[in-house]
């Protein structure tokens, strides 16, 4: 739990960094994500930070928000941007983001959190909160056009996205065809991380970075360099969703 809450802490402060010295103008900024700006993103980080550490300290407290915001109230029922400015909008992220980090270091990481959908070890909620914070860092990151370096934390997103592969299927209505496809992904530090095994006919190879904007959809497939071997990983690719939430598939070209 300290490693994982370590690169999740890391990447808040990676995203920090792009946010901090922003104009108000630049808050208001829409970014890819349809109908959110600079500003409604962080919101979203800060609703979602909320609601963990509610579920991390208060199971029972968490399922009563749970319907709140499952009655039509979204996550909109911890906090909205309305009426904020964006330096309030990052002091409140700051100190919400902090609560849930010490949530996250007062359990095992084997415990049992409940959330929106199944119940999910902390370790594994954890790194759910590091993927989607980098995810919507690239979405701010593309839109002022700050720097946004690939460092080895990718891994934890990379895993989650190879780990949803069937997740990608049921989501879109398919049937899993099974099966197994090797993973081959060299990390920003030039490591080869891998998964599944290596007689695999299928294979899926490439770039960390790329792997992890497909899976989390920031970036069309089309639009990367990754490789793959057999209908397998080509259908996988074509679909990968490591989130939960209506499939979706993002535009050529973004860059």
């Amino acid at each position: 739990m300290e490693q994982i809450c370590d690169d999740l802490q890391a990447e808040h402060e990676a995203l920090d960094a792009v946010v901090a010295d922003l104009t108000e103008e630049r808050w208001s900024a829409p970014t890819p994500a349809e109908g959110w700006d600079v500003k409604d993103t962080i919101v979203h980080l800060i609703q979602a930070d909320m609601a963990a550490s509610l579920a991390v300290l208060d199971a029972e407290g968490f399922v009563a928000a749970k319907e709140s915001v499952s009655a039509g109230e979204g996550l909109g029922f911890f906090v909205t941007a309305d009426g904020k400015t964006g330096a309030e909008i990052l002091a409140l992220w700051r100190e919400e983001r902090a609560k849930m980090l010490t949530a996250f270091r007062g359990r095992g990481p084997k415990d049992r959190i409940p959330w929106f959908g199944p119940d999910m070890s902390a370790l594994s909620f954890a790194t759910a909160r590091l993927m989607e914070t980098w995810s919507h860092g690239q979405d701010i990151a593309d839109t002022v056009g700050a720097s946004w370096p690939a460092t080895d934390r990718l891994r934890h997103v990379c895993h989650i996205g190879v780990t949803t592969r069937a997740w990608s299927y049921v989501n879109r209505g398919m049937e899993f065809p099974g099966g197994e496809v090797r993973v081959e992904l060299t990390a920003p530090s030039g490591a080869v991380w891998t998964w599944g095994p290596e007689e695999a006919p299928d294979r899926l190879t490439g770039s960390a970075e790329e792997f992890a904007l497909v899976a989390t959809q920031r970036r069309h497939p089309a639009d990367t360099d990754l490789s793959v071997e057999g209908n397998l990983a080509a259908e996988w690719l074509g679909i990968a969703q490591a989130f939960a939430g209506p499939p979706t598939l993002p535009a050529r070209g973004r860059s």
